[in-house]
């Protein structure tokens, strides 16, 4: 799944440890999200997307793969 966090991280100024304090999670699960090592929950993603106040589809995009 592709996403725009660091884009959006960097437009606020936010280091990676800054966004996971924000979420209450790991600097590295905000690494592994930013770089597509791992999707992050649903819950989580609600979070990014109210944290930033941009819908859920505005900052996750899935890959375009071929079924």
């Amino acid at each position: 799944m592709k996403n725009r966090i660091r884009e959006l991280r960097a437009e606020h100024g936010w280091s990676q440890a800054d966004l996971a304090e924000r979420l209450d999670v790991s600097r590295q699960s905000i690494n592994a999200i930013e770089t597509g090592r791992y999707d992050p929950s649903l819950p989580l993603a609600f979070a990014i997307s109210r944290l930033f106040g941009l819908p859920v589809e505005a900052i996750f995009s899935p890959d375009q793969e071929t079924a």
